[in-house]
């Protein structure tokens, strides 16, 4: 497996597959729903941010997972998202993923991301998995009014999760 910087060409296949996952994570929990739970508008906000960073993994020719990062001045920067393809999780991919992102960015000083109250399995993997810890929960009696756009919806709950790294 090797993790490269997103191509132009794979664009459309990496939000594909991302969608798919999310899509498959939250009906695991909920059931099926038409309605797209990561819509493109999501995915191209972070892809057209210029701070952003996009990378794919790739096995045998085939993406595999990927992530979008968002790299700042501080050196406080931001998973955006991290995916593996359905089919293949529970495999170690992801924590490669992250592994590598890490030696990329050897400056970080603080790792930033958020997920939903009720996604136990991502809960699982940054917590245990990555290492992340959770350090708040946004919800309707706690909001940020200064979040980052993924972190808070307004009928959900989110968790934002740190990991220090300096």
């Amino acid at each position: 497996m090797k993790l490269i910087k997103l191509e132009e060409k794979d664009i459309n296949e990496f939000k594909k597959l991302m969608q798919e996952s999310f899509q498959y994570g939250y009906e695991s929990i909920y059931g099926s729903d038409k309605e797209q739970v990561l819509p493109d508008k999501d995915i191209d906000e972070n892809l057209n941010n210029p701070n952003s960073h996009a990378f794919e993994m790739i096995d045998n020719n085939e993406i595999v997972g990927g992530v979008i990062v968002t790299i700042n001045e501080n050196n406080i920067n931001h998973l955006d998202f991290l995916f593996v393809k359905v089919g293949v999780q529970s495999k170690g991919i992801g924590q490669t993923i992250w592994k590598e992102i890490e030696k990329l960015y050897p400056d970080t000083e603080v790792w930033e991301t958020c997920t939903p109250y009720f996604d136990k399995r991502n809960i699982h993997f940054y917590v245990n998995r990555l290492k992340f810890h959770i350090v708040e929960y946004f919800n309707e009696k706690h909001p940020d009014t200064n979040r980052p756009l993924d972190c808070y919806e307004e009928d959900d709950g989110m968790f934002r999760f740190e990991k220090v790294m300096k």
